[in-house]
């Protein structure tokens, strides 16, 4: 991979992250902003609603994924509560 190539992959990893949803529904709000801007109308009312929604959005996808998903075990250990004897022993590594 190029220097180019991982720069790009690192942006696409920073604006998109997790959730290609918000990161759309984002850019859709700032094109929304700037049309109406350059049409002479008042544009800065449209950012602070359209973050609230897709935070609330955001935080119902996560939470109805994590109720479809509880009780299963988790196969990679990723977000899994790690159980270690040594952690309440008061051993230090």
């Amino acid at each position: 991979m190029t220097r180019l190539e991982a720069f790009l992959a690192g942006v696409w990893e920073f604006v998109v992250g997790d959730d290609w949803r918000t990161a759309f529904g984002v850019v859709l709000a700032l094109a929304v902003t700037a049309v109406l801007a350059d049409a002479g109308i008042s544009a800065w009312w449209v950012m602070p609603p359209t973050v609230l929604a897709l935070l609330a959005l955001s935080i119902r996808r996560a939470a109805r994924s994590a109720s479809r998903h509880a009780g299963r075990p988790n196969p990679d250990g990723v977000g899994a509560i790690q159980h270690d004897a040594t952690a309440f022993s008061g051993e230090r590594s």
